[in-house]
């Protein structure tokens, strides 16, 4: 309940029919992707002096973690693409025709 009153805002709680939301500002849309930008920079700066305790000689690659997960995630979308040439059915599937 907290969160709806946080993402809604306090200014707008005069009108109803008028809601406006944290991200409905691109300027704050804007500010979270700065931030979230700045945060991958620092952990990726942070990746050349901070020791790890690899398990594997690949993982010692600096950015290795960076490039795994947006490989990882490029190949969940192409193969979630595949998938759906596969699962799709028709729009009237699940239509009676009795």
């Amino acid at each position: 309940m907290i969160w709806h009153w946080m993402l809604r805002g306090v200014n707008n709680m005069t009108e109803p029919e008028k809601k406006q939301y944290l991200f409905d500002k691109p300027r704050n849309v804007a500010l979270l992707l700065r931030l979230l930008y700045v945060i991958c920079a620092l952990l990726f700066i942070l990746d050349f002096f901070l020791h790890r305790h690899v398990a594997h000689g690949w993982e010692s690659i600096t950015g290795f973690y960076a490039i795994f997960g947006f490989v990882a995630c490029v190949m969940l979308v192409l193969i979630a693409n595949q998938m759906r040439k596969i699962l799709m059915r028709k729009e009237d599937y699940y239509d009676v025709d009795d």
